[in-house]
Parts: C-alpha cells; structure tokens; sequence
C-alpha cells in the first residue's frame, strides 16, 4: 500500500517527515523521493538490520535514528526538529525479520525462541515462556493473541517446562500441539507467536506512546498515516484518531466541542486491493489510517 501511503501524508516539497519504522527502508526512499533538496526525513528503527540497511540511504535529507519510535519527541527535538508535516508508521513485524529464521518470530522454521525487535535489549520470548506464571501466560495469549483456549495453553506451557525447558520453537509447538483446532493449527499457533511477540516487545505500549507523541509533534494540518496488520493495533489508532484518547468517550470543553488533537483524513480505514493481496499475501490484513492534525485557528 506504498501509494496509498505517500497520498494520505500529502508530501510537500521542503517538509520535515517522519518514518517511524525504516526495517527495509522502501518507504523511506519513496518519500525522499519527493521531498526536494529543502526537505528532511527521520527514520526510526530499533532492529540492527534496519540500521544495516539505513547505511545504503546516501541521500543528505535523511537521519537514520537507531531507536522504538515510542521516543519519538525526544530525538525529534535532539535532530532540531520540534515540529514535522508527516508521520508514517507501517506497524508489526517485516517481511525480513519473519524470513530470517534465527529471529523467532516465524512458525515455519526451527529456531531459538526470540522475538525481540532490539536484540541488545530486553527478555526473549523463550525468558516469558519459562518464565511467567500460569496466569500471565493465560493472560498475554488472550489478550494479544486473543487464542479461544488461552488459559489451557497457557497451563499446558507451564506444566511442559517442568519437565524440559522449552527452547525453540517447535519445541513450543509440540507442547500446544494438541490444543490446537484441527485444520487451523497454522492460525493457532500464528495467534500463540503474535501474543508472545507482542509482550516481548511491548507493542502496545510502545504504540500508545507513540501516538501520544505523534499528535504533539505535528504541525496544525499535518497528517498521521499508521499500518497496521491486526485488530489490536488498528483498535488503539483508530481510538485515538476518533477521540483522542484509547479507552471511553471523547471529552468535550465547556460548549460541547470534542477535545482531541487530530480529526480523520479517510471515514473507514483504507484496505488493499485484490490485485495487492495477490501480489502479496501478507497485506491481506493491512489497514490503513488516516488523520490530519486539528488547527485550532480553524476551529
């Protein structure tokens, strides 16, 4: 959805943007493109492979920042740059990081259970699996991986590790084989993969700050684009794009006005067309969501 992202920032010539999330840097490249020789874009990304891959962008408009873009404002006013026109993140995991199998993150191959987007930092995924009670592991495998029989996993992976660590991935899957829906063990344990990959990475939170900080750091007018790929994410930007807030109603001032930072560019989240989904199966769960900064002269 490259052109649907470049049209929702509504890129000028001169602007200062921001790509929360480099990975392979294709969206990156696409808007220095149009930026012109007075624009300048910061790219995020935490992954060292993204910072390998940021070393090929030649371009003097661009500042790669090797850090979670849940420190947006922070290196934004340390790279002089206190407002910006545009905001691009394309959430979740890369084609990459789930193509390299000693990262984890993929069902399809044998590998340590990692996970971690920032190797240099924070517990693996195999640390939680062996780790956390009984009840965390129900609670994260609900919650964000919103698996039907979440407390049973959960207990069959903390009585298995009584017996044997569990290391590597199908040493996970052979533990919750048995629990999975017959004919929808891919979905299964792709939903197992997605809680743990989030509580590795604390993607919700790090995604709350993130828009938090987006909404200061734009300039009245600019735009917001954010991707994501599941319910949880989209529900947290859709939410805070609507109301300013991601739980409960909008507040409103003392003359009924919502009081909330952006407004929506698009009414329904934009999603991909077939042609996409055919070229690339994994859009298939792309949304994409549009807002525009609130002027406050305009109001």
């Amino acid at each position: 959805m490259l052109p649907e992202c470049l049209e929702g920032l509504n890129i000028k010539s001169g602007g200062v943007y921001v790509d929360a999330t480099f990975g392979g840097g294709g969206h990156s490249r696409a808007i220095l493109s149009r930026l012109g020789e007075q624009g300048r874009l910061l790219s995020f990304d935490q992954d060292a492979d993204a910072n390998q891959n940021a070393r090929f962008v030649e371009e003097k408009q661009f500042t790669f920042i090797d850090a979670n873009f849940r420190h947006l404002k922070k290196y934004a006013r340390l790279y002089a740059a206190p407002e910006v026109d545009g905001i691009l993140a394309d959430l979740g995991v890369s084609s990459h990081q789930f193509d390299t199998a000693e990262r984890g993150f993929s069902t399809r191959f044998e590998a340590t259970l990692d996970m971690r987007m920032n190797q240099r930092a924070g517990q693996s995924a195999q640390e939680i699996v062996n780790g956390y009670s009984a009840a965390d592991l129900h609670r994260i495998f609900g919650m964000y991986g919103e698996v039907q029989n979440a407390k049973t996993a959960g207990q069959a992976v903390y009585t298995a590790r009584l017996n044997k660590p569990i290391e590597t991935v199908n040493d996970l899957k052979n533990v919750l084989q048995r629990y999975a829906p017959r004919g929808k063990e891919n979905k299964y344990f792709a939903q197992i993969f997605q809680a743990l990959r989030i509580e590795v990475n604390d993607e919700m939170g790090a995604l709350q700050e993130f828009l938090t900080q987006a909404a200061d750091l734009l300039k009245p007018n600019g735009r917001l684009v954010v991707m994501s790929y599941h319910s949880l994410e989209d529900r947290l930007a859709k939410n805070f794009i609507n109301k300013g807030k991601f739980h409960g109603e909008v507040d409103k001032d003392l003359f009924g006005n919502n009081l909330k930072p952006l407004q929506a560019v698009t009414r329904k989240a934009v999603e991909p067309s077939a042609a996409e989904i055919a070229q690339n199966p994994r859009a298939r769960s792309a949304k994409l969501r549009i807002a525009e900064k609130i002027n406050a002269l305009n109001q």
